[in-house]
């Protein structure tokens, strides 16, 4: 009797094993199921944007715009494909003209008046153009869906792009802060709605920030205008675009890491233009301005 109740002991154990087993095993081919159905859910076209972007910051600008015409074929309806290109084409320019290098940005006259050589001269068709289709896609989005996250996105990069166009290549100050004004209010709308869009306080940052490099006779003439600056709000704002931020992340990176050098934070420039040379090494700019700032250190 007692080997029968000892035989039934390890029976019901087996059982309760081989139970126990099969409910892992159910559990692990679940997990492995959720998993292959994230990976078979990602958007392709997702990555294909990112990798556009990347080879923007790459200053593979050529390779940087088919990515970004390969993204508008699949997503026609998404305006931030458009205002990509858009980028492309400033970016470009602006990396001729040395918009992003210490030379400029720690020259009040360059960053306060733009670059060298007549309108005329500089004039970006091929922006214009592109930055304009994305402004019209964006709004078209946003009449269907006024709180449309991606809509109001593509706006405020299409308005803040086109003043940074033209306070630094059109000259035309005056336009330019409109366009400014009007890029912080989309900026702000699309935080409220949606605060994880961090690339939104690229904008915000940067205008904060050069504004409140204008000196103060300026300063109160726009304030009566309703347009206000504010640095240290700026920089502040910028770092939560280099922290947080997807699409334009090393783009605020490199504008942070020019202000703090010119607010004399050079450790922290430092610490920045490192993490942009590691993550995109066929960029020659990031090395470049860690020497100069490394030569500025030691002098």
């Amino acid at each position: 009797m007692r080997n029968r109740r000892r035989d039934i002991s390890i029976q019901v154990a087996a059982l309760c094993a081989v139970c126990l087993l099969m409910t892992l095993s159910a559990r692990a081919a679940d997990d492995t199921a959720k998993q292959e159905g994230v990976t078979m859910e990602a958007d392709p076209a997702a990555a294909i944007l990112d990798a556009g972007f990347h080879q923007l910051y790459e200053l593979n600008f050529q390779g940087a715009r088919q990515q970004f015409v390969s993204y508008q074929k699949m997503k026609p309806d998404d305006p931030l494909g458009k205002a990509a290109e858009a980028a492309s084409y400033l970016y470009e320019e602006f990396n001729t003209k040395g918009v992003f290098s210490s030379e400029f940005f720690l020259n009040d006259s360059k960053l306060l008046s733009g670059v060298e050589g007549k309108p005329s001269e500089n004039r970006n068709d091929a922006f214009v153009e592109t930055d304009h289709q994305a402004r019209e896609m964006a709004k078209r989005r946003l009449a269907a869906a006024p709180n449309d996250p991606r809509g109001l996105l593509a706006l405020t990069l299409a308005d803040g792009m086109e003043s940074d166009y033209d306070a630094l290549i059109e000259k035309k100050q005056i336009a330019s802060l409109g366009l400014m004004k009007q890029a912080e209010k989309e900026a702000n709308s699309l935080l409220a709605i949606d605060p994880d869009a961090q690339d939104a306080y690229v904008a915000l940052g940067a205008s904060n920030y050069v504004i409140g490099c204008m000196p103060s006779f300026k300063r109160a003439f726009l304030w009566f205008g309703g347009v206000h600056g504010d640095r240290m709000k700026g920089m502040q704002q910028m770092a939560l675009a280099a922290e947080h931020g997807h699409y334009l992340q090393p783009f605020a990176k490199i504008l942070l890491a020019l202000a703090c050098e010119r607010e004399h934070q050079m450790a922290r420039a430092r610490q920045l233009l490192t993490e942009l040379a590691t993550e995109f090494p066929a960029n020659p700019l990031y090395a470049r301005e860690i020497v100069l700032l490394d030569h500025r250190m030691a002098g």
